[in-house]
C-alpha cells in the first residue's frame, strides 16, 4: 500500500512540474493518456531512484561531501534526464529539455515529495 501511495506522491511531483517548467513535457492524446503516461513515468522515476541513485551517491560520495550534500540536486536532476531518457524508449510522451530544466524540475520534484511524503505515515508507525 505505501509504494502504491509513493507511486501517486511522485507523479504528483513530476505532474507539477511539468504544468510549471515549459521545457518539460508531456504529450497525450487525452486526459486518461496524460494521467497513465504520468503514472508510468512516476514508475520509472521510482525505479531510477531505488537503483540508479545510490549507485551515483556511492561514486560521487566525495564530492557530495565537498559541498555538503548540494551536488544531490545534480544527482536528482540526472535521474529525471534518465527517466525521460527511458521514457522516451517507452514511448510515454514525457520528455526533459536540457540540464538546466532537470535542475530546476529536480528541485520542483524534491520539494512536492518531500511535503507530500510528510503525510504519508511512516512504516513503523502502522505497526502501533
Amino acid at each position: 500500500m505505501r509504494w502504491l501511495l509513493r507511486l501517486l506522491v511522485n507523479a504528483a511531483a513530476l505532474a507539477l512540474a511539468t504544468w510549471l517548467l515549459s521545457g518539460i513535457t508531456l504529450t497525450g492524446a487525452t486526459d486518461t493518456d496524460k494521467v497513465l503516461m504520468m503514472l508510468a513515468v512516476a514508475l520509472i522515476f521510482g525505479i531510477v531512484n531505488a537503483i540508479v541513485k545510490p549507485l551515483f551517491k556511492l561514486v560521487t560520495l566525495p564530492i557530495l561531501l565537498l559541498t555538503l550534500g548540494l551536488f544531490l540536486l545534480v544527482i536528482n536532476a540526472l535521474m529525471l534526464m534518465l527517466t525521460s531518457w527511458l521514457a522516451g524508449l517507452f514511448n510515454l510522451g514525457w520528455h526533459v529539455d536540457g540540464f538546466w530544466t532537470a535542475v530546476l524540475g529536480a528541485l520542483i520534484v524534491s520539494v512536492v515529495s518531500w511535503l507530500l511524503n510528510t503525510f504519508i505515515p511512516d512504516k513503523h508507525e502502522e505497526r502501533r
